[in-house]
């Protein structure tokens, strides 16, 4: 049994009380990777006695583990080559229209050995871990054709197995149209739905299919066509919606009952009612915005004040968010979108883990679900946001072990 103390310790639950929206003095009791106690106040002397070990985190603040429900992870190179351009005025479309963007990186990623690939994606997760992120959602998308697509995917399934983080795996090969279907991309959406989609589900390789709804990408017509094959097919639905053109994106992820909605920027207010009818939760990516020097944010307390449950990611991705920091999220959320620390916090915990249908076993400090703690150190929740542009984390426990401390991995396979 390993107890844990502090003086302040955010549950992320949803249960309506006096610690809602604050962090409370207690004790956390976990055995066998799971938390078995959750009290206030100063640990009873017995538990302390029959502790094997007593984590003091006096002065620090504990919450779940984070949650990165968006990001790109397994890739092949890397865009600086592109910052000159945005910062010369060219648009995230215009580059794609160049060749640049996604094309880019479906060259590097096509290009690269299944090693290369995995050492790489390795090395993020270890990022992603001393920042305090203990699951993660990685799509594909950078392939976009079958064996590649397929690479990737086996690559999430490689690193869930053989990474402390777990990975939720997401088939996304309706991210573009590759150059091999320039001039047809009624045959590539066949292609996706007739071939890559059906073979993706018979090797159980994704949980979840995503799609690229946008402008001078899919359609909103062509998008549902998509959805409505990996329904059948029995995956779980994400979108990429209305992130920089309003094309009515987060009403077709509602009417297709999507776990979730992503981006969201130029979302209408019909937009947000759907969402909040529908129950999909909107997964925000603040750090994307940022990096794309783009004044327009995702309107997340509008969006609150309605009824929507609001996630926080990253985006992790070569060309529009290349962090593997969640806590970045955590800043631009607060000093752009204007949110609370413990509307974040349930932004990058609870409401993040809804959005990839883990929410019964993460994202909460509650009894029963799985031990995944992050020590920060800083003594309550408004420090951790305020005291931005460093890695606040102190120890970071994986299913009851230590994963990571000090900001080092630690972690032995």
């Amino acid at each position: 049994m390993i107890l844990f103390i502090s003086d302040s310790i955010f549950t992320s639950t949803e249960k309506k009380g006096d610690d809602f929206d604050k962090a409370f003095a207690g004790y956390i009791v976990v055995e066998n990777g799971i938390i078995q106690k959750v009290g206030k106040g100063d640990a009873p002397e017995n538990l302390k006695s029959q502790a094997e070990k007593i984590i003091d985190a006096r002065g620090k603040t504990i919450t779940a583990g984070l949650v990165d429900a968006h990001t790109h992870l397994v890739h092949g190179g890397s865009r600086e080559h592109e910052l000159a351009m945005k910062l010369e005025g060219k648009s995230y479309l215009e580059i794609h229209a160049s060749g640049g963007g996604i094309f880019s990186t479906v060259r590097s990623t096509r290009a690269a050995s299944k090693e290369e690939l995995t050492q790489k994606a390795m090395t993020s997760l270890d990022r992603m871990l001393i920042h305090g992120t203990t699951t993660v959602e990685s799509k594909s998308g950078y392939g976009l054709d079958m064996d590649t697509e397929i690479k990737c995917l086996e690559i999430n399934s490689y690193l869930n197995e053989n990474h402390p983080i777990d990975i939720v795996s997401t088939y996304m090969g309706a991210h573009a149209t590759p150059p091999e279907f320039k001039d047809n991309k009624e045959g590539y959406i066949k292609f996706m739905i007739e071939e890559v989609m059906p073979e993706v589900k018979r090797r159980g390789l994704a949980e979840f299919s995503d799609a690229f709804c946008e402008d001078k990408i899919f359609s909103v017509e062509e998008t549902e066509r998509i959805m409505k094959a990996a329904k059948d097919l029995g995956f779980k639905l994400k979108l990429h919606a209305d992130e920089i053109v309003p094309l009515k994106g987060a009403e077709l992820a509602a009417k297709m009952n999507a776990h979730s909605a992503e981006h969201l920027m130029a979302i209408s207010d019909e937009g947000i009612t759907a969402l909040a009818k529908s129950g999909t939760v909107a997964v925000l990516l603040p750090a994307t915005s940022f990096f794309l020097m783009s004044p327009i944010y995702a309107p997340a307390k509008k969006m609150i004040e309605e009824g929507v449950r609001v996630a926080l990611a990253t985006d992790y991705n070569p060309g529009s968010s290349p962090t593997e920091n969640l806590q970045m999220s955590m800043w631009a959320a607060c000093f752009k979108m204007k949110l609370l620390p413990a509307q974040i916090l349930r932004g990058v915990t609870i409401n993040a883990a809804y959005a990839i249908d883990r929410e019964k076993n993460i994202g909460s400090i509650e009894e029963g679900k799985q031990a995944d703690l992050v020590i920060f150190d800083a003594p309550n929740i408004d420090y951790l946001v305020y005291h931005f542009g460093v890695n606040s984390v102190d120890q970071v426990w994986k299913k009851g072990k230590l994963a990571a401390e000090k900001r080092q991995v630690v972690y032995k396979n």
